[in-house]
């Protein structure tokens, strides 16, 4: 028990709620299984895997606990001005390695054809003989029984607790000075760079740069070059004259289940040359005037102390030249700012692009994706701007309409190199490849001294539950995962693993899930790891401040205390890609530690009490796997 002060929520004999004690045995091992095969994921991508279950898991093995043999990913601290930021000064040497692709997975040699040692990859089979036992695992009726019984015991301490404690959480708030909702670090963990304005904003600098570059030549295209006043003149437009209706960007009924319409909603004005002018990076001017919008957002959140936001921007894997074009943009428009980090979203289109003649196989978009950043690893002096662009990229995701059919099973698919079809490959078919090079990538930069990146995909937001059994394998964390309120086995795997989970209610109510239906709030009262993320502001907010318009709502939704916005909060922080350091100073020195620790929760935006009981709870969960072991 923890030494902190409040009333502890003890429930005894309660191991085999809901099964016959003759079925508990099983039951626990096969969720020991489970627990093991994502470790293995974990480790060897090098993401990250609590600490203390993995403890119970080597308790559990007979295997010696080493904590010194857990590796954290590393991640850039920010440094302190754009100067320094931006400087292609220091450069790591150039290794010598050869670099092939091989069955979809790119591989390592030395000089003379040898593999490099300290690679270790992810077979096919593995990942398919892995993938069945967790379908296995999850479909098992005594085991969906078992979890779903202690999912519902978990809500039901949390409404004890908050009936014990909740004043002492409030008052626990008080003693940590600048501790309350508006002050503590939240970072959006979960938004599209090309939609992080709000509708204003973007009509506001759409009339700004009408105005002042009407003479400017800013499109061509084959009927010839047009300046900014005639691209509007052609397409019937005054921007003076116009409205936030007239601009119509903002998500409504007709979104909902219609993602094809919701995509439509990324052209201002219902003009595609307007989001190629203004919302791409790469076009006739070089990406300046979005390159202006993201400087304006990075601005808005520097009146905002501690907020920070992960901005997605896309690799589509349809040429070789798209990194060194993205890096450019980034270095030559100083698109750095200390609250901004990056991440990297991968559309699942590969059939777009094999329909428009710019692939002929799978294997070229992987090789399109991944061989720009295994050669700026090894070759950085050949390719500076991308070795320091990749500095401030902290994870990649895989994005698409979830809710498309996936066709076969990934064992019994061609490889890339064979996958010259028309249809898409199945989600399935892009997650293990995504892993399998992440993976890779990964260690190659660890032996470097680089940091390395999570793999945290857009998961569970509708389509088939084995997305998300394909999310407990590879991801570090996922966006959405509304589909695990239909799966209480995989609920409470991603609980004992503590698998963090950002959600978007209000970008799901437009799209997906209305938002009275969201599972948003069982999710955070069971214990799960969730963050509040805002998604699309430009398609789904109205204020200035979307990441607090966000707590707003589900604070008055769900009626949240002071404690859980804060609590949201801190796990926005732990799931982010900001530094260790930079963690350090919001969270306390010893956040790793995954407990309570003391005097640093007095810097930290939570109650102690909160956090004493959160890993009270888990660890009690975890300490139920142990017995009869």
């Amino acid at each position: 028990m923890s030494d902190i002060d409040f009333h502890h929520i003890v429930v005894t004999d309660d191991t085999a709620a809901g099964v016959n004690p003759s079925e508990l045995q099983p039951i626990l091992q096969k969720l020991r299984t489970a627990l093991c095969i994502r470790e293995k994921y974990m480790r060897r991508s090098l993401q990250r895997f609590p600490q203390t279950t993995s403890e119970v898991l080597r308790q559990v093995s007979g295997e010696t606990w080493n904590p010194e043999e857990i590796v954290y990913p590393d991640f850039t601290c920010y440094p302190a001005d754009i100067a320094e930021a931006l400087s292609l000064e220091s450069i790591p040497e150039d290794w010598s390695y050869v670099l092939s692709l091989k069955d979809g997975v790119f591989t390592l040699t030395d000089s003379s054809g040898d593999p490099i040692p300290f690679i270790c990859s992810t077979s096919h089979a593995e990942y398919s003989r892995d993938m069945k036992t967790l379908l296995g695992i999850i479909a098992d009726g005594p085991l969906r029984t078992y979890c779903n019984q202690r999912l519902k015991m978990l809500v039901s301490r949390f409404h004890l607790h908050q009936l014990a404690n909740e004043k002492r959480e409030f008052i626990d708030l008080q003693v940590a000075s600048h501790s309350d909702f508006y002050n503590v670090a939240k970072v959006d963990t979960h938004i599209h760079a090309a939609a992080c304005m709000n509708q204003h904003s973007l009509l506001r600098f759409i009339r700004h740069t009408y105005t002042r570059d009407q003479d400017r030549e800013v499109h061509r295209s084959q009927d010839g070059t047009f300046t900014l006043g005639q691209l509007f003149q052609r397409l019937g437009l005054d921007p003076n004259h116009l409205d936030i209706d007239a601009l119509n960007v903002h998500a409504d009924r007709e979104t909902f289940q219609r993602f094809d319409r919701f995509n439509a909603k990324y052209n201002p004005l219902g003009a595609s040359e307007l989001r190629k002018l203004y919302l791409k990076t790469n076009n006739d001017i070089n990406g300046e005037y979005f390159a202006g919008l993201i400087k304006e957002y990075a601005d808005s959140m520097d009146d905002t102390s501690n907020q920070f936001a992960e901005l997605r921007i896309s690799i589509y894997g349809n040429s070789p030249g798209e990194w060194d074009q993205l890096a450019s943009w980034f270095y030559d428009q100083q698109v750095c700012s200390r609250k901004i980090r990056w991440m990297i979203q991968v559309p699942r289109i590969y059939n777009v692009f094999y329909k428009l003649g710019k692939v002929q196989c799978f294997a070229e978009v992987l090789d399109n994706l991944f061989r720009p950043i295994f050669e700026a690893t090894l070759y950085p002096n050949k390719h500076k701007k991308l070795h320091l662009f990749f500095k401030y990229i902290t994870a990649f995701d895989s994005v698409d309409d979830e809710s498309k059919t996936d066709e076969g099973f990934f064992p019994e698919l061609p490889q890339p190199e064979e996958w010259s079809l028309k249809k898409n490959p199945p989600y399935s078919y892009y997650q293990f490849y995504m892993l399998s090079n992440i993976s890779i990538l990964n260690q190659l930069r660890r032996q470097r001294n680089m940091n390395t990146f999570l793999y945290r995909p857009h998961c569970g937001e509708a389509g088939s539950h084995t997305h998300l059994v394909d999310g407990f394998l590879t991801a570090d964390n996922i966006s959405h995962g509304l589909r695990l309120k239909k799966d209480p086995a995989l609920q409470y795997l991603y609980y004992l693993a503590q698998v963090p989970i950002a959600m978007s209610p209000l970008s799901n109510n437009s799209l997906f899930l209305e938002y009275s239906q969201s599972p948003f709030l069982q999710f955070f009262q069971t214990g799960l790891q969730v963050s509040l993320s805002t998604d699309d502001p430009l398609q789904f907010h109205y204020t200035k401040e979307a990441l607090i318009e966000e707590y707003a709502v589900a604070a008055q939704f769900w009626k949240l205390s002071t404690c859980d916005m804060c609590e949201i909060a801190r796990n926005s922080v732990l799931q982010s890609g900001l530094a260790h350091r930079e963690k350090q100073t919001f969270l306390g020195d010893n956040y790793l530690t995954e407990g309570p620790t003391g005097n640093d929760m007095l810097r930290s935006n939570v109650s102690q009490i909160r956090v004493a009981f959160r890993f009270e709870t888990w660890t009690h969960e975890l300490k139920i796997l142990v017995q009869g072991a």
